[in-house]
């Protein structure tokens, strides 16, 4: 897929994450997750760091300072405002055409700059839809940005599994709609909010 066409998916997932970061509440920070280990406040830093700072600097092709990798953003009482700008800044960087040529540095393997978009893209939606569904909200997506979700989840399911990034798939109707299927191919059941752990 060209990057005329991920560029469009970008854009509609970083808005609908930013949409969803306003809905979280300061009381809900403590709540926990379906992610193990995580309650939202770690889920919300993961998601913040790597969909829009380190989407910015996989652009700009620079390793995160542990500056950020060590930030609590949710300290922050406008955390939420500051992560849709940094959204803005990440999705303008690639926004240029040499973007998304190449290869992306990432200390311990080069990866296409396309397949690393496509990665934090899908990051976006499964994310968003994480901290949407611990704080009681929706994450919605265009059939199109689902169906591209779905496809890089099933590019990279194994390799995600190897770092329990994914937990094993699970099994939803042939007719459930596309983004239920990314989201189950993940390893996240979209009828009940959880990880599948088997």
């Amino acid at each position: 897929m060209k990057n005329d066409d991920m560029h469009p998916y970008m854009i509609e997932c970083a808005a609908e994450a930013a949409r969803v970061a306003r809905g979280v509440t300061a009381a809900q920070l403590s709540d926990p997750t379906h992610c193990p280990d995580w309650d939202v406040r770690a889920l919300v830093n993961h998601w913040v760091l790597y969909t829009s700072h380190g989407l910015e600097h996989r652009a700009l092709r620079k390793q995160l300072p542990e500056e950020l990798t060590a930030r609590d953003f949710t300290a922050e009482p406008d955390w939420a405002e500051a992560y849709a700008a940094q959204l803005d800044r990440a999705v303008a960087a690639w926004a240029d055409p040499a973007v998304w040529e190449g290869e992306v540095d990432l200390g311990m393997a080069k990866v296409s700059a396309t397949d690393i978009a496509s990665m934090v893209i899908k990051e976006l939606a499964v994310h968003g839809w994480d901290v949407a569904t611990a704080t009681g909200q929706e994450y919605r997506v265009s059939d199109g940005a689902a169906r591209f979700v779905l496809a890089v989840v099933e590019t990279h399911g194994d390799l995600y599994r190897q770092y329990d990034g994914f937990a094993d798939p699970v099994p939803v109707p042939d007719d459930a709609p596309v983004f239920d299927r990314a989201l189950a191919s993940s390893g996240r059941d979209p009828r009940t909010g959880r990880l599948s752990l088997g």
